[in-house]
This record gives structure tokens, C-alpha cells and sequence, in this order.
């Protein structure tokens, strides 16, 4: 199972990050974290890949 994490912040390591292991996305930070499932995660994706969610 291949795992991917980027942080929300590149210049730090302490900023929340992005993490992608299996079918499960993990936003956030110790304490303070969400959990998307495949299909919740796709459909935040669309949201934002069709302009209807976008930088605030």
C-alpha cells in the first residue's frame, strides 16, 4: 500500500499535512485531524476541479 503525505505549508514541517494511504485521505494534524473516505475525497476534488469550491 503506497502512502503519500504533503504539508500545507512546504517552507515547514509543523503546518497540517495531506496524507493518502490506501483508500483513506488524512487532513490535518495531531489532535486536529479529519479523515476522508475514497469517494468523499473525489467528490472534493471534483468540487474544486468545477470551479465550485474555490480560494477563499
Amino acid at each position: 500500500m503506497e502512502t503519500l503525505k504533503m504539508s500545507l505549508c512546504p517552507q515547514c514541517t509543523m503546518c497540517p499535512e495531506v496524507e493518502i494511504v490506501g483508500d483513506e485521505v488524512r487532513i490535518g494534524e495531531t489532535g486536529n485531524l479529519v479523515a476522508l473516505e475514497k469517494d468523499e475525497w473525489n467528490v472534493l476534488v471534483d468540487l474544486i476541479a468545477s470551479g465550485r469550491l474555490g480560494r477563499l
